[in-house]
């Protein structure tokens, strides 16, 4: 799934040619593997032209609308779904625009990106879904607006300027990739999970029609809402089979075992289930996927990966992202798919999403320890144990434990949640050139973050950090990882545990059983109790993790690779040659994994930059 692409210009000067040659052009940038979809185009009489390119999806001009939609949607709304089986859903978007404008985004539901042009009026409607599974970028101008599911189909409108943001280049260093509204490109922003922008009458508006209403203490009994979950679940799963042989990520976790399971189920033949190995201690997680496969009975295979493997796919990855992409797991990501791929599978089932949606990350727990700290009367807190937390000696174990939960329990969520944050662990000057500090906003991260923290009307904390992740951890990281992984692997992946009904049917489930007696996810986990292999509901969290660290300091081709990267970096001005030779210093003598995962970072920065030079 590419997505789509389009502009719409209120003083167009472009002859037809040319119109076709800029959606032509703007229409290769949105796949991984450049290929081409369906693109229209119309004009008005006032000069205003419009067009749209859709790779898998359905474009028409009906009625003097340009209209385009991909993805998997269906409609609640029953007319505008038989309108869409008889015509198809561009015709339901044109009917359903004319009789409810932009309201009618809250009757069309599943997995799109959709875009709806009137040049009649000047007038471009833009939006995605409620999870953000495919992202769409956009830029307006004098003239008009130019959007697309790539920042760099909406980079080669002639509006656009082609320019680095520094501002987007910190914010990758800070999140590991380019967080949402913005893109690594000055003028170029992105929309936010169940948003839509109305371009009209010159000017840009973006709006939510859609946010997860969470009920923080919802009076349901637990055996009420397991009954509910359940066929939620399994039907979830029934909605992702489609045409193609189907498989299904299993790393072995929670989440891939429960889909890879109800796969099996509801196919009612052995699902066809797919890990990466690593020959490295703690980061192998196959036997868990075993245990998975043997329980449900999959047909599963498991394939190892090489340090060379790895070399020789970096450049490869990098240059598949439209923007900077800085999650290793994204090359184990990519050789599961690639391995389905070669075994003719066309869908895969991924089981991202569970975390956020079922209170499944560490820091969940970890922060409510913290919010303890408030239940001190804060005259208390200021006048007494702060002062005196700072006069504890560090030599001591247990003081240096109470300064250090002071020190971090005193700072306000979602702050808090990035205090480990490697750019935190170092003044900013120490890392950063003067020139580039000066080009940016050091808070912007933290205004980010707040933002998608308190854009909710949950009161508890934790159903807070689970919105702020579905934006942060799930929109802007996982979905963005694998998407784009299986895109350059040739294969669909479908996300069940992100189905709308079920993801509403989680803001129900009250926080007191979301995590129970510090037990992450203990509701999904007790729901599948009598599901699950007893060692996958007690096996702690990992995932693909990739263990670059350690094979940087054991492979030399990746060593080589990975220190020619930095040293190129280094030449840009943006970090202070001293802090990369720290990293590298670090990295060969401390800690390797942990100092590995900057090195990475930048390392696929620099690569992306040429690659996209």
């Amino acid at each position: 799934m590419a997505g789509i692409c389009g502009w719409l210009d209120t003083d167009s000067n472009l002859s037809p040619a040319q119109q076709q040659a800029l959606t032509t052009q703007m229409g290769q940038q949105l796949s991984a593997a450049r290929s081409m979809g369906n693109a229209v185009q119309t004009s008005a009489a006032n000069r205003t032209a419009g067009a749209l390119h859709v790779d898998h999806g359905d474009t028409a001009v009906i009625e003097g609308l340009v209209i385009t939609i991909s993805g998997r949607p269906y409609w609640s709304d029953a007319a505008l779904a038989e309108l869409a089986t008889r015509t198809g859903h561009a015709a339901a978007i044109a009917q359903a625009w004319k009789q409810h404008r932009v309201e009618f985004l809250q009757k069309l539901h599943g997995v799109f990106s959709v875009a709806v042009l009137d040049p009649s009026t000047n007038t471009a409607l833009v939006a995605i879904d409620r999870i953000g599974t495919v992202p769409l970028a956009y830029h307006c101008h004098a003239q008009g607006l130019a959007f697309g599911a790539s920042a760099s189909a909406v980079s080669r409108h002639p509006a656009v300027t082609r320019q680095i943001a520094p501002q987007s280049v910190f914010d990758y260093l800070y999140f590991h990739m380019v967080p949402s509204p913005r893109t690594i490109y000055t003028g170029i922003s992105k929309l936010l999970p169940g948003q839509y922008l109305l371009f009209a009458n010159g000017k840009l508006n973006t709006e939510f029609y859609w946010r997860l209403k969470y009920e923080d203490h919802n009076g349901a009994s637990q055996e009420a809402l397991e009954q509910e979950f359940h066929p939620l679940l399994r039907d979830a799963v029934r909605r992702q089979i489609g045409d193609g042989e189907i498989g299904a990520f299993l790393s072995g976790g929670t989440d891939s075992s429960t889909t890879s399971g109800i796969l099996t189920e509801v196919l009612g033949r052995p699902a066809r289930t797919y890990s990466i190995g690593f020959e490295a201690e703690g980061f192998d997680e196959t036997e868990f996927a075993r245990i998975t496969a043997k329980h449900f009975g999959t047909d599963h295979k498991a394939v190892y990966i090489t340090p060379q493997d790895v070399v020789e796919a970096i450049p490869k990855i990098a240059a598949a992202y439209d923007e900077p992409f800085g999650n290793a797991s994204a090359v184990p990501t990519y050789f599961c798919a690639r391995v389905a791929k070669e075994d003719g599978i066309d869908i895969m089932i991924a089981g991202d999403g569970g975390d956020e949606i079922f209170a499944g990350n560490e820091r969940y727990a970890k922060q409510g320890v913290f919010e303890h700290y408030y239940r001190v009367p804060a005259p208390l807190r200021s006048a007494l144990l702060e002062p005196m937390s700072r006069l504890l000696p560090d030599a001591v174990m247990p003081l240096r434990k109470i300064k250090s939960y002071i020190a971090q329990a005193k700072i306000p969520l979602p702050a808090r949640l990035e205090t480990y944050n490697f750019l935190h662990r170092e003044a900013l000057d120490n890392i950063f050139t003067a020139d580039f500090l000066s080009s940016i906003d050091a808070a912007d991260p933290q205004t980010i973050c707040r933002d998608a923290y308190h854009r909710t009307d949950a009161n508890h904390i934790l159903n807070k950090m689970m919105h702020l992740d579905l934006k942060n951890t799930l929109a802007d990281n996982d979905l963005r990882k694998v998407n784009r992984m299986c895109q350059l692997a040739g294969i669909d992946v479908r996300y069940p545990l992100l189905d709308e009904a079920l993801v509403e049917f989680s803001g129900r489930v009250p926080v007191e059983l979301k995590i129970k007696d510090g037990r992450l996810r203990y509701f999904f986990k007790h729901a599948l109790r009598d599901f699950l292999a007893p060692d996958t509901i007690t096996k702690s969290k990992h995932g693909f993790g990739l263990p670059f660290g350690l094979w940087m300091q054991e492979y030399a081709p990746l060593r080589e690779l990975a220190n020619d990267s930095l040293q190129g970096f280094a030449q840009r001005n943006i970090i202070q040659p001293s802090y990369i030779e720290l990293l590298q210093n670090k990295h060969h003598s401390e800690h390797a994994s942990y100092y590995g995962v900057m090195i990475w970072v930048i390392m696929m920065l620099e690569q992306w930059l040429q690659s996209h030079e």
